[in-house]
């Protein structure tokens, strides 16, 4: 069968011999220079100022929020954006951290939040930040959706987690709003096991980051910012110092493990993005030109299209259902992410206030799948998976 990923890591033969040499001579595994190292060559790679690494992409979600937060930057309480087809973790924090969640609805042919949509959800209700999710390597109109941010006084942070490369209009997905977040877990572009990130260029957010993701101490702060929160608070003791706790965080730190991964893997970044770009154009021009059984997905406006999964949009559950049936063995395959959100048995048990209506990502919802998009595809995996799609029996 194919799968969705064939190797824990890009170069895994090597990878795992160089991280075994380094975990025997190492002098610490908790967070170090390493994972330090790491931060600084993200933010170069995404052409952001900051980076924070954390231990998955839904923790970097859970820490933005709470930085915001502890900022005041929104507070308990605020309506926020999202979209609605995406992952569990990009709404969770809302709720969990007493936030109103707002579903958005996306575009049938982008499967992403359009201005439009945005447009039509700000008639009905305010928000004061959006969540968008860049989905599967896919966006919308993001300089509209930026623009009306920014007019407005709306927050717009992205969760990138699945578009790691992604370029739109010459800028890379993920520096569009004030951060966004990634994940680094096994079956994502690039692989530190689990991991993930926040990048912003607000120096006053991340150093609110740093705190966040360390019990809301400042060991990994800075000296002079160890100074200025230590004077503020009044905190004249060397003693206590270490052991002071400045704002509301968890324990989302990572390991110099990932971290030397991190570094491994980021130098095969480019050729990552290119295979899986190359792979992605490929297969699913052939396959969407079946638009008799799939919904037409339009990705000609963006630069580079990086995902690590193909999604399929079928005309019918019919569809859908034949082509369960018809992978089953042959190819692994898995819903388009978390579905509509607005579905999960945890939305309506916290949600309760009405929402507009979602209509396409309840389509997803119900008849998309997505198969695996890896650099390590040969041409006889994506030969049997263009026939299999394109030759379907209803």
């Amino acid at each position: 069968m194919i799968p969705l990923i064939k190797s824990t890591f890009y170069n895994e033969k090597e990878t795992k011999k160089a991280l075994a040499t380094f975990i025997v001579s190492a002098d610490k595994l908790s967070i170090g220079a390493e994972c330090k190292k790491f931060e600084v060559r993200f933010a170069l790679y995404q052409a952001r100022k900051h980076c924070l690494f954390v231990n998955s992409g839904s923790s970097a979600n859970l820490a933005l929020i709470q930085a915001l937060l502890n900022l005041g930057r929104i507070k308990k309480g605020d309506r926020v954006g999202f979209s609605s087809l995406t992952w569990s973790t990009n709404v969770m924090p809302l709720i969990q951290l007493g936030l109103v969640p707002v579903p958005i609805d996306i575009e049938l042919d982008t499967l992403n939040v359009s201005s439009t949509l945005f447009l039509s959800v700000l008639k009905k209700t305010s928000i004061k930040m959006l969540f968008i999710t860049n989905l599967l390597g896919f966006c919308d109109d993001m300089e509209k959706i930026a623009s009306i941010c920014k007019k407005k006084g709306i927050i717009l942070i992205e969760d990138n987690c699945e578009s790691l490369g992604t370029v739109y209009k010459g800028k890379k997905l993920g520096n569009w709003g004030l951060a966004s977040t990634f994940s680094f877990y096994v079956g994502h572009h690039m692989s530190t096991v689990e991991g993930g990130a926040v990048v912003t260029d607000d120096n006053e957010l991340m150093t609110m980051l740093h705190l966040v993701r360390a019990h809301g101490w400042d060991r990994n702060l800075t000296e002079d910012k160890q100074l200025f929160l230590r004077v503020k608070h009044n905190v004249n003791s060397t003693f206590y110092s270490r052991y002071t706790f400045y704002d509301l965080g968890y324990n989302l730190r990572t390991t110099e493990i990932q971290g030397f991964l991190g570094n491994n893997q980021l130098k095969h970044l480019k050729a990552i993005v290119s295979k899986r770009q190359r792979n992605f154009l490929q297969m699913a021009k052939k396959i969407y030109a079946r638009t008799d059984l799939y919904y037409p997905l339009r990705f000609d406006h963006i630069d580079v299209v990086s995902n690590f999964a193909v999604p399929v949009i079928c005309r019918s559950q019919k569809i859908r259902d034949a082509l369960v049936s018809a992978c089953d063995g042959v190819v692994e395959i898995r819903p388009i992410v978390g579905g509509d959100m607005t579905r999960q048995p945890f939305f309506g048990t916290y949600v309760k206030q009405k929402h507009t209506r979602i209509v396409n990502a309840q389509l997803v919802h119900e008849q998309g799948l997505y198969f695996g998009n890896n650099p390590d595809m040969t041409k006889k995996d994506m030969d049997t998976i263009i026939k299999l799609f394109t030759q379907i029996k209803i």
